[in-house]
């Protein structure tokens, strides 16, 4: 896996996140990626090799170790940090999407049309929902993983004696030991200890985002300050290409507003 193409791929969010999103983003891959590359495979490469069971019956150990470990840790912390950093490149396809619109609708109407977004990647509209849908995507898959992990092995602890019992073709109750425990269980809170520092970073976003939509809002909701509500209704009917033309002189006075309002094309900014 090139770790290094994620990195690549995900940097480009920090232009569009908040401050709490880049903080988390850090953190990912300081405390995440960047431990897992580094300490993952050091302390959990000998699990199968170095697990011993007190039997010398053919296939036992094999069997015993699936049966403690149906899943390695390290892949499953592999899965775990791919399903979250993904929802972060919706962000980047949405303002790809906007950034391609804008350009059509720049070639289709000259440079003189005002532009549909000032701003491709400011979170309004669309853009909005769909980096409130990744963070809630995110938030799920956290907890998804960190439920999974606690049942599977029973807790984020890691024990020095596993008992293998009534599975064939082991005879009775088998003991087996794992290798280095006390140095997984170390690695194990570290990383659940991470992903718990990304819930409350995750959290925290989505209240800061909730918060300034519903500032924007009320702010939106207060009076304009238009004395004149049939001249700010012809002007907010019509398209703001002809806006521009009009200020311009390039649109004779003696236009009607029903013309310019038919000659406008519809804008529906996502």
């Amino acid at each position: 896996m090139d770790w290094k193409t994620l990195q690549a791929l995900l940097s480009g969010v920090n232009k569009y996140s908040t401050a709490f999103g880049r903080i988390w983003l850090s953190v990912v891959f300081v405390f995440r990626v960047l431990v897992y590359v580094v300490a993952a495979e050091r302390v959990w490469g000998d699990e199968q090799k170095d697990f011993d069971c007190n039997t010398k019956q053919p296939g036992c150990t094999n069997v015993c170790y699936d049966n403690f470990f149906p899943i390695s840790n390290i892949r499953l912390w592999a899965l775990q940090l791919i399903f979250v950093t993904c929802p972060s490149l919706l962000v980047i396809l949405h303002v790809a999407y906007r950034e391609e619109r804008e350009r059509r609708h720049r070639q289709k109407h000259g440079d003189q049309c005002a532009k549909l977004y000032d701003n491709a990647g400011k979170k309004h509209g669309g853009l909005w929902w769909t980096y409130l849908f990744s963070l809630i995507f995110k938030l799920i898959i956290e907890f998804v993983f960190l439920y999974v992990l606690h049942t599977l092995w029973y807790g984020f602890g890691m024990p020095r004696l596993v008992q293998c019992a009534n599975v064939a073709p082991c005879p009775n109750t088998v003991d087996c030991y794992i290798a280095r425990p006390t140095e997984k269980k170390v690695f194990t809170y570290f990383m659940v200890g991470a992903s718990a520092v990304c819930i409350v970073l995750t959290i925290s976003e989505i209240c800061y985002l909730i918060f300034h939509r519903v500032l924007r809002g009320m702010r939106k909701s207060k009076p304009t300050g238009c004395h004149n509500h049939r001249s700010c209704a012809s002007r907010a009917s019509t398209c703001r290409c002809h806006h521009k033309l009009v200020d311009a002189g390039e649109l004779g006075l003696d236009s009607s507003g029903d013309k310019l309002h038919a000659s406008a094309p519809i804008q529906t900014p996502i």
